[in-house]
């Protein structure tokens, strides 16, 4: 990945990161799940367009869930405790929102490594 592509999928990361802790401010149980996958599935087709590439909205779909779930995976805890914690009054929805931001920074960079592989 060169230093130019770097600096684009840092602006797309973020960007996406932003809209998706937005999405996870709201404070009802499973609408947090939905925001990262529709905005990690924009990130995805967005990161891919960097590498010169293109993905479908379905493949797109794909690579978000697989770096949703890998994500998952390793801090299962932080995923569970990130929706439950959406049911206690203004510090679980902000709790929410740390994880999902630091979910979304995460997976969004596995995104665009297994991008920069595949389109190099």
């Amino acid at each position: 990945m060169t230093e130019e592509q770097k600096k684009k999928c840092h602006m797309i990361i973020h960007t996406h990161t932003v809209a998706c802790s937005a999405g996870n401010a709201v404070p009802i149980p499973g609408v947090g799940i939905a925001a990262d996958l529709v905005t990690m599935t924009t990130m995805a087709m967005a990161l891919a367009g960097v590498f010169g590439g293109s993905v479908t909205e379905e493949a797109a779909k794909g690579l978000a869930v697989a770096a949703l779930k890998r994500t998952a995976l390793k801090q299962p805890i932080k995923v569970i405790s990130k929706e439950l914690a959406k049911l206690i009054p203004f510090a679980g929805p902000a709790f929410s929102v740390a994880v999902s931001a630091t979910m979304c920074e995460a997976a969004g960079w596995a995104i665009a490594n297994d991008l920069d592989k595949k389109f190099s």
